[in-house]
């Protein structure tokens, strides 16, 4: 089987989430004595050329993880025939790709209910990717609930980042030139929101005094950051075991699936 990450290798490393659902899948393979084949496609050229090595019977099927919109490697395998399991609801392709995702609306409704629960109305946002199911569905939550709370959306406070932590600090950075009275900043990723602590302790804000911010996925740089954040807590156990599930269904000849497992709040003084 292969684990296809379509990402920039550099992203693999210094993102933990990666890390955790390779082990994952790979120790849930090998209780089936089956082996797992990483494979990295960042640019264009690698993906069309990791979608023929696929296409071409080189392994028996796919874990893919991080598809982005527009990418090849979702629909080419599955039209020949190789099984293919989504990490995350697929995006701009057809309704027969199987795929195990985490809630990810309903955990960033959670986080941003919570920070503006505090009383925080200057609610700001570092988006993931917006051409991944991650990207899309935490910015959705977001603004569901900016809506039910009765605060306006404000577009100037929705800054776009790709999940690494220099993306973080830009999208902080922009933040607080178009924002200074921010109080909130909800990140999309651990990782992002250690770049935008960064940010906010250089330019003399207090986390979270002058401004509360929550992380999502629970990562190891979650814990790693100062303060600890109030973040989301996906069950990556869960989804690299249900995805190789469903993968080795798949291969035994059963229909695609979808599984959307939930997240947890995982709330840490101070926020």
């Amino acid at each position: 089987m292969g684990f296809l990450l379509t990402e920039p290798q550099e992203r693999f490393f210094e993102d933990p989430d990666f890390n955790v659902l390779l082990r994952g899948c790979t120790q849930a393979l090998a209780a089936h004595d089956i082996p797992l084949l990483p494979m990295l496609a960042a640019t264009d050229d690698e993906r069309r050329r990791i979608t023929r090595y696929i296409t071409a019977g080189h392994v028996d099927g796919v874990l893919l993880v991080s598809s982005h919109s527009g990418d090849p490697v979702a629909e080419r395998p599955r039209d020949a025939g190789v099984p293919l399991v989504m990490c995350g609801k697929p995006i701009g392709v057809g309704s027969r790709i199987s795929y195990v995702a985490a809630d990810d609306r309903d955990g960033a409704r959670d986080t941003v209910r919570h920070l503006v629960s505090l009383g925080r109305r200057r609610v700001g946002t570092v988006t993931g990717p917006l051409d991944t199911p991650g990207g899309v569905e935490r910015l959705a939550g977001y603004r569901e609930v900016l809506t039910e709370s009765g605060i306006d959306p404000d577009e100037r406070l929705v800054v776009s980042g790709d999940c690494s932590r220099a993306s973080g600090e830009a999208g902080a950075e922009l933040l607080l030139e178009r924002a200074p009275d921010m109080d909130v900043v909800f990140v999309a990723s651990d990782l992002m929101a250690q770049g935008v602590l960064s940010v906010l302790h250089r330019a003399g804000r207090s986390v979270p005094g002058d401004v509360a911010v929550g992380g999502f996925d629970d990562s190891s740089a979650a814990v790693a950051s100062g303060p600890e954040l109030t973040t989301v807590r996906q069950p990556y156990d869960r989804i690299s075991s249900e995805m190789v599930r469903v993968l080795l269904a798949q291969t035994g000849g059963e229909d695609p699936a979808a599984v959307i497992l939930p997240t947890e709040p995982v709330k840490r003084q101070p926020t």
